[in-house]
């Protein structure tokens, strides 16, 4: 197995791991409630997906 002849400085590490980061959640507008929600999921705000009531959600 191949081994490094000489240390990887720390910076060197660093720099390959810069692109390491977590990406934001991509967010869509549910058509029933206009709340935020993922897609391809049903909304926890009214409970609807594809237009059909999929959970009953009780309004607070």
């Amino acid at each position: 197995m191949a081994l490094p002849k000489r240390r990887h400085s720390k910076t060197r590490g660093r720099k390959r791991r810069t692109h390491y980061k977590l990406a934001a959640p991509t967010l869509s507008v549910c058509p029933q409630c206009r709340e935020t929600k993922l897609p391809h999921r049903v909304c926890p705000h009214c409970g609807y997906y594809k237009g059909r009531e999929i959970l009953s959600v009780e309004g607070a």
